[in-house]
């Protein structure tokens, strides 16, 4: 297995991966809302390949709370006939050893006793609000450089 840019894959390729890892109603879900419009990050969105085969992928996406530049992670996904091979925590890990000294802290839709690990967690978001549905104890955040963020506010897509 190996990694690569998700930017080097056919079109396609990806959303052939979301659909069999979330189901083809993914769109409904509140992180779409979040990050509507907006292309994803480069550098930090990449995939896992089994031969030719997408095996799992990660995406990083701007956003904002008022005027605070954020990175969303996700969607995480891994191919349902994968699932449970440490696909996921290597796509995590890939993406954090890709960060740059200037990107924005993380935030994330997601299970804070697996995210947990990666330096995600539910402190310093109980005032924020998303554009859909969420159970506030899963909204994390990874802010290692301990940036000055917003008490409350709603997060959004970036402008």
């Amino acid at each position: 297995m190996h990694a690569t840019a998700l930017s080097n894959l056919a079109d396609g390729v990806v959303d052939a991966l979301l659909d069999d890892a979330f189901g083809l109603d993914r769109h409904q879900r509140t992180a779409y809302l979040l990050r509507k419009g907006m292309s994803a990050i480069g550098h930090l969105s990449l995939g896992i390949l089994d031969g030719d085969e997408l095996v799992g992928s990660i995406q990083c996406w701007p956003i904002r709370i008022s005027d605070a530049a954020l990175i969303l992670v996700g969607p995480v996904a891994v191919a349902s006939h994968r699932q449970n091979a440490g696909i996921g925590t290597r796509l995590m890990q890939l993406m954090l050893d890709a960060m740059q000294l200037d990107d924005a802290p993380m935030v994330m839709i997601g299970d804070p006793e697996y995210y947990g690990r990666f330096g995600f967690s539910a402190e310093g978001t109980s005032g924020w609000t998303l554009p859909g549905p969420w159970e506030p104890r899963r909204l994390l955040l990874r802010n290692r450089a301990m940036l000055a963020l917003p008490e409350h506010g709603v997060l959004g897509p970036a402008d």
